[in-house]
């Protein structure tokens, strides 16, 4: 007897997705680095490496390491500029077939008030993703994403000059995550993506040196999950938005937490560096997941466990 059939499709934002399962921004490349190794037909979309309005060569080496349950990352944003990107990148990034979300990033408002300009202009963009949280950018980074005012600023911003949807991505380095994402709707947010890296750093015993030549960075991969899981399930009872959950997803077990959570869709990331093929495996999963439990759409399953019975069990 043949499966039932599942309907892994979402609608985040605007955008019609195939499956609710993409790939982070800086964990992907800009989607061809991966594509002889990956369907990349078969994600729900892409969010591209940062960009910026000006190249970045980003901070000096080391600047990635290894931790006991994940990695700690300072590249600084790295990316050959806006310029490069329209006319080098995205031709390729069309090709691909997938909704493409560009993440970008400035050291001002007027910075992704250009961005947002010129990438408005750029055929075959599905969304803009605001880079409101990096922590290891000395210039900007992380600072439009601690502050309340600054996050609905920059977002209030960007909405004024692009009709793209706009997906606002938060920083977890905060005491009230929810007063983050408040703002960032307030702004004309359609979306939040949460959680980028957290803070942090490693020191070189056998040297007595931070490991890091920027000395913190940004520590993603499984130990953040549960930190974000909580993130994702706060803001999803507070903020009326979409989100994209993120932080450590390495199985489909992991997507279902975010999505039970409240997110629409996920995200992807230090997982790509271990095992280029993991979302591809988390789709399929997913779908054999529902199979079994007689989920007939994975939408019905966003926020699920905030509305589960004390018994408990799958809508």
């Amino acid at each position: 007897m043949a499966a039932p059939q599942v309907d892994l499709s979402v609608e985040l934002a605007g955008l019609s997705l195939a499956n609710p399962v993409l790939v982070a921004s800086g964990t992907f490349g800009y989607g061809t680095e991966y594509a002889d190794l990956v369907n990349i037909s078969r994600l729900g979309g892409i969010c591209t490496k940062t960009v910026t309005l000006e190249p970045r060569a980003g901070n000096p080496p080391p600047r990635i390491c290894e931790t006991p349950a994940g990695m700690l990352n300072a590249i600084g944003l790295q990316n050959p500029g806006v310029d490069v990107f329209i006319s080098e990148k995205m031709p390729a990034l069309r090709e691909l077939g997938v909704p493409i979300i560009v993440n970008i990033a400035g050291e001002s408002v007027a910075d992704y008030v250009s961005l947002a300009e010129r990438l408005s202009d750029c055929a075959d963009i599905a969304a803009l993703e605001l880079n409101l949280s990096c922590p290891n950018v000395k210039r900007g980074g992380m600072e439009f994403g601690i502050r309340s005012e600054l996050t609905k600023q920059v977002v209030a911003a960007v909405r004024e000059v692009t009709k793209l949807p706009l997906i606002a991505k938060l920083s977890p380095n905060v005491t009230n995550i929810v007063g983050i994402g408040e703002a960032a709707r307030d702004g004309g947010a359609d979306a939040l993506s949460l959680i980028n890296t957290l803070l942090a750093m490693s020191i070189d015993i056998d040297r007595c040196r931070p490991l890091l030549a920027n000395v913190t960075g940004g520590l993603s991969g499984p130990a953040i999950r549960p930190v974000a899981v909580r993130m994702v399930w706060e803001v999803a009872q507070a903020v009326d938005l979409p989100i994209i959950g993120m932080g450590g997803i390495t199985s489909a077990a992991d997507a279902l937490e975010f999505i039970m959570a409240g997110a629409t869709a996920v995200a992807v990331g230090t997982a790509n560096f271990v095992e280029p093929t993991v979302a591809e495996r988390i789709i399929n999963d997913l779908e054999s997941f529902c199979q079994q439990t007689g989920v007939a759409h994975v939408a019905d399953l966003i926020g699920a466990a905030h509305s589960s019975s004390d018994a408990g069990g799958l809508p």
